[in-house]
């Protein structure tokens, strides 16, 4: 599915946040500047926008993106090469339930709109908490489901009907962004998602509503 949406898939999280998107990745790179993290993991790193981001803002990283889908890679590193930063970003694919990397590999793991995507999210976090370094970090932006009963009406039709809409003339994949409200909808949020970051062998983990609750920022570090 995600080979396929791989070329409109930059102009779609564009088109579908109004640009917002961008913002969300920006405070979550702000949220690293006071941790050393000379090694980052980009997990479903997809076209590699945070890849991106965060190699432009922390001057001394070095990033490896991983993702299943060779397609969104593919598109990844000719934007990295764009960039003039084939020197500071890799790309691999890879499963997020088996992460091709020894243990204690990187200072900082950063996810975008992927853990929803995860089979099995509990065995996710515990891989992620495994090639994390003591005092390591660990950044996911998820979308979520507003709280509030005055957004959530506007919201669920915006999802539901206007953006299944958008996808299947963009993109052309019928499931893609049908899928997405499902998605969001399933995901575990706030509360219970940091219950289980925490069940994962994570410490101090907490939460960060953006956009009425639209958006969350994660974060949880290692000992």
């Amino acid at each position: 599915m995600f080979d396929s949406i791989a070329p409109a898939y930059d102009f779609m999280n564009r088109a579908m946040t109004f640009g917002i998107d961008r913002l969300w990745r920006r405070r979550a790179v702000k949220m690293m500047r006071d941790v050393a993290h000379s090694d980052v993991l980009d997990i479903a790193t997809g076209t590699g926008d945070l890849a991106i981001m965060m190699a432009k803002t922390m001057t001394d990283a070095k990033i490896t993106g991983l993702d299943l889908s060779e397609g969104m890679i593919e598109i990844g590193r000719r934007k990295v090469a764009e960039s003039r930063l084939d020197d500071r970003i890799s790309f691999q694919t890879g499963d997020c339930l088996a992460l091709p990397f020894a243990d204690n590999s990187f200072d900082c793991i950063t996810c975008a709109y992927g853990v929803r995507n995860f089979e099995n999210l509990a065995a996710g976090y515990k891989e992620m908490r495994r090639v994390l370094r003591p005092g390591g970090l660990l950044v996911i932006i998820e979308l979520s489901t507003p709280p509030s009963a005055l957004v959530k009406p506007f919201y669920d039709l915006y999802t539901r009907y206007l953006i299944p809409a958008v996808g299947r003339m963009v993109s052309k994949d019928t499931r893609a962004y049908s899928y997405l409200p499902e998605s969001i909808a399933a995901v575990p949020q706030r509360e219970r998602m940091c219950q289980i970051m925490s069940e994962a062998g994570l410490t101090d983990c907490r939460y960060l509503p953006l956009t009425f609750g639209t958006c969350t920022i994660y974060t949880a570090s290692t000992k």
